[in-house]
């Protein structure tokens, strides 16, 4: 029983002990008559003579009244009733009563005004209102209402449903046959929420975003040109910022040679959005003769709650931007990143000195701990551990236990580190496991990344929180993960392998540092890989660390010996090339078969530089079923981005080495590769 029903019958009870009056006075009255017969039993007489008077009195009264009452009862409660319909009729706002299907029972003159249907319209409300379904309804046990949100001529509603029991109509039984209507009903108003959302958006819209704008190579574009015509160019590129975000309401003052602070409305920031940032393009478009194009950096922090912490967004977001290499828009919204651009080729540096200083600033931190852990990405590769094998060396040089952390290691690295565990100069744990790892790790100890920035992609993610000092050394290109709690942080996209930036730091680090050979080998092997022999992203600094450790004793045959492959693997190989379907004239999609292969993401990324050998190929995407995901491998020569095209895909990468690991069936998976690359092939975001 529901409580509008008990709430009726305590009503009824009312009114009938309203009529019982006189029998429930006249029971009282017996009861102060019978001390009275013992006081006085002809006083107690005659009170029993007045009581039986009163009572005779009172039950005629009762007995011709009562019907009196009830017909007046009947009658208030008419027009109650009407009182009630009328008032729904007259009400303002838009009201509807359809039964447990949707078909329309009833509506008032507000819903008619609005959508000019008669009251006793018959034909479901989905023919009005498509929003408004079937599935979305209450269901009158677990959903008893309903918000539903609507557009209808171009003004904006919020449909409120309750469902109501035939039995209990709850005020609009007038309207309602309840010989037709079985089960449930559904009542709806409708409130028209068109001024809000326009205040709010206008609010919205005018909330202050602050950004920031660098060049990302002001220095090396300006050094292209004569020294009489750099204040030229300084000119042309300031006049082209300043006219191109005037015309979007937004402030621009110059803080430094090479740097901007904006100050824009949300609003304009949109529309800045719509047309994908074109500034980025225009400011390379400035020229008076020099050889290097200028790239921008920006980043835009809002949403924070104060101006001042949007300064700090801002802050944060164009460090991302130059993590991941310039020419590019990232927008911090609180936890969220959106990056726009990024299509341009970092320019290689040739100064050292951030190499330098990064290496002094390395040797600082490692000499205040007891022990180092050198970890790289999971499923580790010959360039994530040749980077762990320099870092080790650094630490032996200062007198430091390391320990490099790999899980299972695979066929192309285990060569490598069979090496070492057979060598009578490397310690029996110098390679450990997770598990051995967390119990080695305290707050004396160092944590230091290579070959990932990610911290969901190391071998062991919780060896981060476990200490306050970690490191990250990556040449891959920021995403929106990041390690929060690095004290040195030395991500440089432009490097073509984590071994380069290795061998760099190791020249600067300690006089005292020697490598040995077979320690040379393997940062050798890592360039090697990643280069994909010296013919991707090779640039002048990765053949002077190439130099480097060849003076240290790294050997080309003993190289070529360790990356030999497997006639399995090669097999595989060479399958996935076979079988690669070309779609859209540029782009090489495979399969790469995975049984029986130890390392099957190291043949799928293989046989990814494989097939960018078959003319007229841009772009090839190779996928690896591995432990019940699905791995893809990028490739792209000099035309296609496809780091843009794996970050749709929840990975990243470089812009011309990218991947990502997928959940998912096959087909699924390449039909949401195939999907992403028609999206950014229109929006012409794959083109670099």
């Amino acid at each position: 029983m529901d409580k509008d029903t008990k709430d009726r019958l305590k009503m009824n009870l009312r009114i009938r002990r309203y009529l019982r009056w006189p029998l429930y006075l006249t029971l009282l009255l017996i009861l102060i008559n019978i001390p009275v017969y013992y006081l006085n039993a002809k006083a107690g007489l005659l009170v029993s003579g007045g009581i039986v008077i009163y009572f005779i009195i009172a039950m005629l009264l009762s007995t011709r009244h009562r019907p009196l009452i009830l017909n007046d009862l009947i009658e208030f409660a008419s027009q109650y009733q009407h009182l009630e319909r009328r008032m729904l009729q007259e009400l303002n706002v838009p009201y509807a009563i359809m039964d447990q299907d949707g078909k329309m029972i009833w509506s008032n003159k507000g819903f008619g005004a609005l959508t000019g249907k008669e009251p006793y319209y018959r034909k479901n409300v989905h023919t009005i209102f498509p929003e408004i379904t079937r599935n979305l309804f209450p269901d009158g046990e677990e959903k008893q209402q309903a918000e539903i949100q609507l557009n209808y001529k171009g003004n904006s509603y919020s449909a409120y449903l309750q469902c109501l029991s035939v039995k209990d109509p709850g005020g609009v039984s007038d309207v309602l046959n309840q010989g037709d209507y079985k089960g449930n009903i559904i009542t709806m108003y409708l409130w028209d929420n068109t001024e809000l959302q326009r205040i709010t958006r206008e609010n919205e819209d005018n909330k202050l975003v602050v950004a920031l704008a660098y060049l990302d190579n002001y220095e090396e574009a300006t050094e292209s040109v004569e020294e009489v015509r750099r204040s030229l160019l300084t000119a042309l590129i300031d006049r082209k910022m300043t006219k191109f975000f005037a015309g979007y309401d937004c402030i621009v003052r110059k803080i430094e040679k090479d740097k901007y602070f904006l100050i824009m409305s949300q609003g304009k920031l949109a529309e800045l959005k719509e047309q994908r940032f074109q500034i980025l393009d225009e400011v390379k478009t400035v020229s008076i003769g020099n050889e290097i194009a200028v790239t921008l950096s920006i980043g835009v922090g809002l949403n924070s709650g104060s101006f001042l912490q949007n300064y700090e967004y801002s802050r944060s977001a164009m460090e991302m931007a130059l993590g991941r290499g310039g020419d590019q828009v990232v927008i911090k919204d609180k936890n969220n990143l959106t990056c726009y651009g990024g299509k341009a080729q970092q320019v290689e540096k040739n100064t050292r000195v951030k190499a330098r200083v990064k290496a002094q600033s390395l040797k600082e931190l490692m000499s205040t701990q007891e022990r180092i852990l050198v970890m790289g990405h999971k499923i580790s590769d010959v360039d994530a551990l040749g980077a762990a094998i320099g870092i080790y060396r650094a630490g032996k040089t200062l007198g430091k236990q390391v320990h490099i952390v790999v899980n299972n290691p695979s066929t192309s690295i285990r060569p490598l580190i069979d090496g070492y565990l057979s060598h009578p100069d490397y310690e029996a744990n110098m390679f450990v496991d997770g598990k051995q790892a967390k119990e080695l790790v305290d707050q004396h100890t160092a944590v230091i990344l290579v070959d990932t920035n990610k911290p969901s992609y190391t071998e062991c993610p919780e060896l981060l929180g476990m200490t306050r000092t970690v490191v990250v050394l990556d040449h891959h290109r920021r995403g929106n993960e990041v390690v929060e709690n690095a004290v040195l942080s030395y991500v440089e996209p432009y490097a073509s392998s984590a071994c380069e930036m290795v061998a760099e730091i190791l020249q600067y680090f300690d006089d005292n540092l020697k490598l040995k050979s077979n320690e040379a080998d393997s940062l050798y092997a890592g360039i090697l890989i990643d280069t994909n022999n010296f013919t991707t992203r090779a640039g002048v600094r990765t053949f002077e660390a190439a130099a480097f450790l060849r003076r240290c004793g790294a050997d080309m045959s003993r190289v070529r010996k360790m990356l030999r492959d497997s006639l399995e693997s090669y097999q595989a190989r060479a399958e996935a090339v076979r079988t690669a379907e070309i779609y859209k004239k540029y782009f090489a999609i495979s399969v790469c078969p995975s049984e029986g292969l130890e390392s099957p993401t190291v043949v799928g990324a293989q046989a990814a530089n494989e097939l960018l050998n078959i003319q007229g190929v841009k772009a090839s995407f190779v996928l690896t079923p591995y432990k019940n995901e699905i791995f893809i491998s990028a490739r792209a020569i000099d035309e296609v981005n496809v780091q843009l095209l794996m970050e749709k895909m929840g990975g990243g990468g470089h812009l011309n080495i990218a991947g990502a690991q997928v959940d998912g069936t096959m087909e699924e998976v390449k039909e949401s590769l195939k999907g992403i690359i028609d999206e950014l092939c229109m929006e012409g975001d794959l083109k670099k």
